[in-house]
């Protein structure tokens, strides 16, 4: 009788054990799943952030090209330089905003239902795209030092030409071809690249958006 009622306490001792594992699972699929809803609420906040900021950034970049046309239209290629130094400005600013608005598009394609894979592949995808447009901005460098060149300052070079203007084209045009030959994807680890890249808050947003999609995977792995 005594070995019976032993044997019912040991099983009801497991059934406890057996719940509380349960339990237990049941509460850490609930921390999990509230942990990532919060993580995906910031990515969503994140995104949305530099959309408007792209989007800002679009409708600013419309009024100056609006602007240099207008500049352009008014000189009726009476100075040469300045018509093509105007003209290339517009040229690579009409790039950066077909790439802002791609970019745009990208982000508000994202849905946060998807697998964490998926979403940080839409996330380099991105990182690429806003690399490849600071890349193409840098070209305008040099335009903005020539549009005020003309005919008769060329043909009678003063020292100012010589000795001020020419040199500092130059060096922009150095400048500008160094970092258009550099700032490329995998160039991405080295120090530098990766401060300019930071220092303005489209890069910076994407690598906190991964971050905090990382530590999902992090906490997954955990368990």
């Amino acid at each position: 009788m005594e070995s019976i009622e032993l044997a019912e306490i040991w099983k009801e001792y497991d059934r406890k054990i057996d719940e509380a594992k349960v339990l237990n699972l049941q509460s850490w699929a609930l921390n999990l799943h509230c942990f990532e809803a919060i993580q995906l609420q910031k990515v969503e906040s994140k995104f949305s952030k530099l959309a408007a900021f792209k989007f800002r950034a679009v409708i600013l970049g419309l009024i100056w090209l609006a602007f240099l046309g207008s500049l352009v239209y008014a000189n009726h290629m009476k100075n040469l330089y300045f018509t093509i130094s105007l003209g290339g400005i517009f040229l690579i600013t009409l790039l950066s905003i077909f790439s802002y608005c791609r970019q745009i598009i990208q982000l508000k394609s994202i849905r946060y239902d998807h697998n964490i894979q998926e979403t940080q592949k839409r996330i380099s995808i991105i990182e690429i795209s806003t690399l490849q447009s600071l890349r193409i901005s840098w070209l305008q460098l040099p335009f903005y030092s020539t549009w005020f060149w003309n005919d008769e300052w060329i043909k009678h070079p003063s020292h100012n030409f010589w000795m001020i203007a020419f040199p500092i084209t130059l060096g922009f045009l150095v400048l500008t071809l160094y970092l258009f030959l550099q700032l490329r994807p995998d160039n991405i680890g080295q120090k530098w690249v990766k401060i300019m890249l930071m220092a303005g808050p489209e890069y910076k947003s994407l690598v906190i958006a991964n971050e905090f999609l990382a530590e999902i995977e992090k906490v997954k792995q955990n368990l």
